[in-house]
């Protein structure tokens, strides 16, 4: 097998969820810090990776990817037969985890990456946080997290009775908004709050944050 390669600062949520498919899939992989501080991102080589200068990267042999969702598809099914099983041979299953993963990118993600930066981020570099865009995402992410009550309801994970990449791409910013205070949203719904702390257990995202650990 090729030398999987993974470029990017590991607290980055967007590496995160990348680290945790190679993780899920057990494969082994090299992580290529990059040192946001001097903008190493914005310059050669590696543009030539990413020409939009944001992260991650990811290389498998001669292939070069970016968009950490198009890098986990291509995981899971490259990988199909090692670790976990996260994408379905029969086409309808297939087409539920589809659904499932562009909700996540498209309902659920803008909210959530919002509520980190104001929250966490923001804090964190000693800039104030913007109650506003808090308040108002923090509704958006409510309304989209009672849908999801609803269909955790009929079934153990977003996509069916198993876990898929529809769950492990909520992974990063999940763990990051469970430690403010809209914990509350998913704490206060029972079958959200349980699919919570069940992905959140998960093995390999243990071994994500203790690559973090490292750092």
């Amino acid at each position: 097998m090729a030398g999987l390669k993974v470029h990017g600062p590991p607290f980055s949520t967007c590496l995160m969820r990348v680290v945790a498919c190679l993780y899920e899939k057990d494969l082994q992989f090299e992580l290529v810090h990059v040192d946001f501080n001097t903008r190493q991102q914005k310059t050669q080589p590696f543009l030539s990776l990413n020409p939009f200068g944001q992260v991650p990267a990811f290389e498998d042999g001669d292939l070069k990817l970016f968009e950490s969702r198009a890098i986990t598809q291509y995981i899971a099914h490259e990988y199909e037969s090692a670790g976990t099983q996260l994408v379905c041979a029969d086409s309808k299953k297939m087409a539920i985890v589809g659904v499932w993963t562009e909700v996540e990118a498209h309902q659920f993600n803008p909210a959530a990456a919002r509520l980190t930066t104001e929250l966490l981020v923001k804090p964190a570099r000693g800039v104030a946080t913007d109650s506003v865009a808090a308040e108002e995402n923090g509704s958006k992410l409510a309304k989209v997290l009672d849908v999801y009550e609803a269909r955790l309801a009929q079934s153990k994970y977003l996509a069916g009775d198993c876990f898929s990449l529809a769950d492990l791409h909520h992974l990063p910013c999940l763990h990051y908004l469970m430690g403010t205070r809209v914990k509350e949203l998913f704490e206060s719904r029972p079958h959200v709050s349980a699919w919570c702390a069940d992905i959140l257990a998960r093995p390999a995202w243990s071994k994500v944050l203790a690559l973090q650990k490292k750092a």
